[in-house]
């Protein structure tokens, strides 16, 4: 019998999932995988939010060294994570590892409510960011595959926006947990980090039906299954008005194989696509630390400059989430239209400025609360986009037989060049209690932001409304027409 590997045969399966219109099962789909960024908004914000508590707590008494650290842990274990689950997510499938990652994470989680001591703490967190990890690698990858061309932009930028629905649902919770009119904050703390446990169980439970990505079925030796699962699809919804009449398809011959040598990824990732691995390293690295930097010492800003007590910070996250999740989802459909290498340029470039610009006026003591929070609040409604077209160049730009570890390389490299570092670099420079050593970190995060902005104009792939076959042809290709 003749192994999978040796077998070719020609689909046309990618095409076929162009040309649909938007249904009802796309929407499902990026429900339910998209409330991974809800959960991850969620967990990022309440350690900001909680980080107050953290350190008022009479058992943990953590100071703004330990936030940092622990917000550096629980980036770790994403960029690890990440990277493990990254290369299970191309080997064995992508629907088996969202149950992996979810049930990991709904388990550490879950236990850092109960952590005694900064080591625990740190250990929990770091488990949490591994399972987050996982998370980016396999939803990201399938929604790619599963969402029609003229659509992936907007939805890959909105669902990752989402992000920040899940960071006012934090910021709230905090609000309630941390009144010590409502709740003991020892316990409200603690009470905050398992609403995520519960969030996600709702998550798991909607995640039973997805189907696995039919394109990852064509390659490894499953094409009657992923035949049917199409014709599932197509069943309930409608072509779009440029399908071809008739209905023939463009096809594609793929030869089967039941794993990709991790020799031939490395030289698919740093050779075949060197620039667009430059592309991608540089927008992840940028993003990263400009995120991870800035967003886990938010609190910590608030409280430390401007004298925000810690049951308050929530009022003061919520107008910095809505911005970050309009962002996307007002820019995002400029990627599809306008394209992708002049929306990431622009993007980039100007969070990067209005980071300079507003971290001169921190600098110079102009600002107040108020006007820091709308400062933040216009900076990243542009900076927001900017982070999400980074997963999306990524996903997009590398053949499907690596696309969730090319996902996971890029993120966890630039995770760990530009984030992991970050929050514990500007908690000791939040420590210092010096506002220019804290403008430095500013102005070093707004410099990654231009670089990334000129580097994805000179270098990127206009992949707007292509095909991920045509952007990225599959490894296992023998011939198309």
């Amino acid at each position: 019998m003749q192994e999978p590997k040796d077998r070719i045969v020609a689909t046309d399966i990618p095409a076929r999932l162009d040309s649909l219109r938007w249904s009802p099962f796309h929407t499902r789909v990026v429900t339910a995988l998209g409330i991974t960024w809800i959960l991850d908004g969620l967990e990022v914000t309440l350690a900001g939010a909680l980080s107050g508590a953290l350190k008022d707590s009479p058992i943990l008494r953590f100071s703004n060294l330990d936030i940092g650290i622990a917000g550096s842990a629980y980036l770790v274990g994403a960029v690890l994570g990440a990277l493990g689950f990254g290369w299970l997510t191309d080997r064995i499938g992508r629907k088996k590892l969202f149950f992996v990652t979810l049930t990991l994470y709904l388990a550490a989680t879950a236990a850092t409510s109960l952590s005694w001591n900064v080591a625990s703490f740190a250990l929990f967190r770091f488990l949490t960011g591994a399972g987050i990890g996982g998370e980016y690698t396999a939803i990201n990858s399938t929604i790619q595959e599963l969402v029609p061309a003229r659509y992936r932009g907007w939805t890959d930028l909105t669902i990752n926006g989402s992000f920040w629905i899940g960071a006012a649902l934090g910021a709230v919770g905090a609000i309630v947990l941390l009144d010590p009119q409502v709740i003991d904050p020892e316990l409200g703390w603690r009470l905050a980090f398992l609403t995520g446990a519960v969030l996600g169980l709702v998550v798991f439970v909607m995640r039973l039906w997805i189907p696995e990505s039919p394109r990852w079925l064509m390659i490894h030796g499953r094409p009657d299954e992923a035949v049917g699962i199409v014709a599932g699809i197509e069943r309930i919804a409608v072509r779009h008005s440029d399908a071809p009449p008739g209905g023939v398809w463009p096809t594609i011959r793929l030869r089967m194989r039941s794993h990709t040598p991790l020799r031939e990824v490395a030289r698919t990732l740093f050779k075949t696509y060197r620039q667009r691995a430059l592309v991608g390293l540089a927008l992840m690295t940028a993003q990263a630390f400009f995120y991870n930097a800035i967003f886990f010492t938010y609190a910590l800003v608030l409280s430390t400059f401007y004298n925000i007590p810690a049951e308050r910070i929530g009022w003061y996250l919520l107008p910095f989430a809505a911005g970050n999740f309009l962002g996307p989802l007002l820019l995002g459909r400029l990627f599809d239209t306008v394209g992708r290498r002049a929306m990431i340029a622009f993007t980039y470039g100007i969070s990067g400025v209005l980071l300079a610009i507003t971290g001169y006026l921190f600098a110079t003591g102009v600002l107040t609360a108020q006007t820091q929070t709308i400062a933040w609040m216009v900076i990243f409604f542009f900076a927001s986009p900017a982070a999400s077209s980074a997963y999306l160049t990524v996903s997009e730009t590398f053949p499907l037989e690596v696309r969730a570890l090319a996902i996971a390389v890029f993120y966890s490299v630039g995770t760990a060049i530009g984030g992991v570092a970050g929050p514990t670099l500007f908690g000791a420079l939040i420590d210092s209690g010096s506002r220019d050593s804290v403008f430095a970190g500013y102005c070093f995060g707004s410099a990654l932001m231009i670089a990334a902005a000129l580097i994805g104009w000179r270098y990127g792939i206009a992949a707007e409304r292509q095909s991920l076959e045509s952007v990225a042809s599959p490894l296992a290709v023998v011939e198309s027409r």
